[in-house]
């Protein structure tokens, strides 16, 4: 490591790509993409990439508030070491407090650095080894029938779990798993999220009828901050119940082991404002006996490469739900993971590997912070 390293410039991309189609969960729909795109420069060449892909209905977040608040948390890191992770999120954790998906993007941004640096992929660099896994591919809230139709589309192409998007009525959700079953056979675990769509009574009344269907396992089926219901229904269902949105940090991490409200904890980048934080929260989860998935927003392979090192590199983390590259009309990025149907391979090369296409830069909206 270089004790002489320091950042000299941040540059700040907008960054907007279509999906192929709306995507609709319980609380927001959307049609785009819409990143921020962090690169930190130092004085020896060296540069760090990172993504911050905000969903407002989760994290309060836009692109626009992540590129405000970008410009201003890149003046309190110029002419500063980057490879201090440590103290550098500090600083950042504690200058935007609310907006965890932009600190996530300085944090990939800072790690890539450190593995450059060091000259180890970012898997390596925490420790932890190579491994290939999957990742399942989800299905927005539509009609039953659409919903059942892709369920076999995506299991034709080879994916082995399916996931579907859920709270709305009990009437149509259990519809929905009914006709996935139905059309998908036995063969295949379907993963449900509810995204706080349901009330206590609604949860436990739509998992009960979809106990018999083979459901792996259900994330947040109620509202974010109700830590009492959700602790019920877990103990009302024999589905294993996964907590995403109540959990941004390791002391969400915390309150949610200590009160036994879940089976799994669901890790994202966006909501725990990146890697140093998420390693904390599969550590208390490790601790607890609490199996992990990495989930993602809608991020191109570059958020989604340096999701998939943390998975590789903690055998705590036995799921990955890192499909949203799959719903992008383009894909900008260079090197990263690699995908073949829904197998993720990792790249040796050091950071996390992943770049952006210049061309592509070129065509997005830029600031330059120095």
């Amino acid at each position: 490591m270089s004790k002489k390293l320091k950042i000299t410039s941040i540059d700040i991309y907008k960054s907007d790509i279509e999906l192929k189609e709306p995507f609709k969960i319980a609380i927001m729909e959307i049609s785009a993409s819409q990143s921020v795109f962090i690169k930190i420069n130092t004085n020896e060449g060296l540069y760090g990439f990172g993504e911050a892909n905000p969903f407002w209905g989760i994290t309060g977040e836009t692109q626009a508030i992540n590129l405000a608040g970008a410009a201003e948390l890149a003046k309190l890191l110029l002419h500063k070491n980057p490879l201090n992770i440590e103290k550098m999120m500090r600083e950042i954790d504690g200058f935007l407090v609310h907006n965890s998906t932009l600190r996530s993007a300085f944090d990939m941004a800072l790690y890539d650095l450190l593995g450059k640096t060091a000259e180890l992929p970012l898997y390596a660099l925490l420790g932890g080894e190579k491994r290939t896994f999957w990742t399942d591919n989800t299905i927005g809230i539509g009609d039953p029938d659409y919903v059942a139709q892709k369920a076999v589309q995506y299991k034709n192409q080879g994916f082995q779990a399916i996931k579907v998007k859920l709270g709305t009525t009990n009437e149509m959700d259990i519809k929905r798993i009914r006709k996935v079953r139905e059309a998908i056979g036995d063969d295949l675990p379907i993963r449900v999220d509810a995204n706080q769509g349901w009330n206590y009574k609604t949860a436990v009344e739509v998992l009960n009828a979809l106990e018999p269907m083979g459901v792996e396992y259900c994330e947040q089926p109620i509202a974010y901050w109700d830590y009492e219901n959700l602790r019920r229904i877990r103990q009302n269902t024999s589905i294993a119940i996964m907590a995403d949105e109540s959990l941004f940090d390791h002391y969400d991490a915390f309150k949610l082991a200590s009160m036994g409200c879940c089976d799994y904890f669901n890790i994202k980048l966006a909501k725990s404002g990146g890697i140093h934080t998420a390693l904390k929260i599969n550590a208390i989860a490790e601790g607890a006996g609490i199996i992990c998935m990495v989930g993602c927003m809608m991020e191109t392979r570059l958020g989604l490469t340096a999701a998939a090192h943390i998975v590789s590199a903690r055998f705590n983390i036995k799921f990955a739900d890192l499909d949203g590259y799959l719903m992008l009309k383009e894909d900008p990025i260079i090197g990263g993971a690699q995908y073949n149907i829904g197998k993720i391979d990792l790249p040796d090369t050091p950071g996390h590997g992943a770049d952006v296409d210049p061309a592509f830069l070129k065509r997005c909206e830029c600031i330059t912070i120095k």
